[in-house]
């Protein structure tokens, strides 16, 4: 901002124009910032319609791309998975009655557990956080204080922010462990392999499920000299001959307690499928974060901090 004016002012008096000035254009600001907030409020409540629970919901298609492992699909209403009809097609799955496939159907019955997606849980709740914020700062306390406004700002920011990292998913902070929120066996008719994980998250927006085929980790037998998985020179001659085999998946070896056992991931599937309301939802929380981060900013500058570290 210019600091001069004209005819020239004593610096007294100049500095005295520039303070009254820069308190208009923030009370300006504030008063801008009310309106703003209604269209805000409407951009929330936009989110929260797409993360109803309104039937019939959205179907999915879940199937793997260039294979026959995984076909089928499941229905999304709200938060909650309430249909579902998949065929598999593993070679470490063992098969029912001769049949090739396994088929997993979501149970119909009362008494069944619901398959609830908590990644969508936490972010209607976040969203429902974001619009009480939002009343509150257009309803309670003086909307002219400027430390107030900013303060209900940066915590609409960091809310806003929390869900849409909650929607892009797979990170550390949002990873659940499979082998603790794996479904539960009688989620489904006829209930799960129990030797199968069945895990559903969310990802960019997108339905992930990952399928995953267990083994136990305590051996079953005594190794011998002559058994194919010890070799008393400390090295197996298959790989000798033929090098070291690739790991099929990124968590082979890996051991995994899974209902107080100590298992291994034998066989591992991903399949994932774009949910278009999710995908909306995602967008608009990206547009209101970057919506907030500019009152955030044009409020610093006016309130002199614009040095200030308040984005950690």
């Amino acid at each position: 901002m210019a600091t001069w004016a004209y005819p020239p002012l004593p610096p007294g008096r100049l500095e005295q124009e520039v303070e009254s000035t820069l308190a208009k254009e923030l009370e300006w600001l504030l008063r801008s910032l009310q309106d703003s907030l209604v269209s805000l409020r409407e951009g929330l409540h936009e989110c929260a319609a797409l993360l109803a629970p309104k039937e019939p919901g959205s179907t999915l298609v879940l199937s793997s791309l260039r294979s026959e492992n995984v076909k089928g699909y499941v229905t999304r209403v709200g938060t909650q998975i309430v249909k579902g009809d998949i065929q598999l097609r593993l070679s470490s799955l063992a098969s029912v009655r001769g049949s090739a496939n396994t088929r997993l159907c979501l149970s119909n019955a009362p008494e069944a557990p619901e398959l609830v997606l908590d990644q969508l849980v936490s972010v209607r709740n976040l969203v429902n956080q974001s619009l009480d914020i939002v009343d509150v700062s257009t309803w309670t306390g003086d909307p002219l204080n400027a430390g107030f406004i900013f303060s209900q700002l940066h915590l609409l920011r960091e809310t806003i922010s929390e869900a849409r990292q909650m929607l892009k998913g797979e990170s550390d902070t949002v990873k659940e462990k499979w082998w603790e929120a794996s479904a539960a066996e009688n989620m489904f008719d006829p209930p799960l392999p129990p030797c199968l994980s069945f895990h559903l998250t969310i990802a960019d927006s997108a339905l992930v499920l990952h399928l995953r085929t267990l083994e136990s980790s305590t051996p079953t037998h005594t190794p011998t000299a002559f058994a194919s998985d010890i070799s008393l020179t400390g090295f197996n001659i298959r790989d000798r001959l033929f090098g070291t085999r690739h790991r099929p998946h990124d968590e082979a070896g890996d051991v995994f307690t899974w209902k107080g056992d100590e298992v291994k991931v034998k066989e591992k599937v991903r399949v994932e499928s774009q949910d278009p309301s999710l995908m909306a939802v995602m967008a608009k929380l990206t547009a209101l974060e970057h919506e907030v981060q500019k009152w955030i900013s044009a409020l610093k500058v006016l309130m002199g901090s614009e040095d200030t570290d308040s984005d950690s």
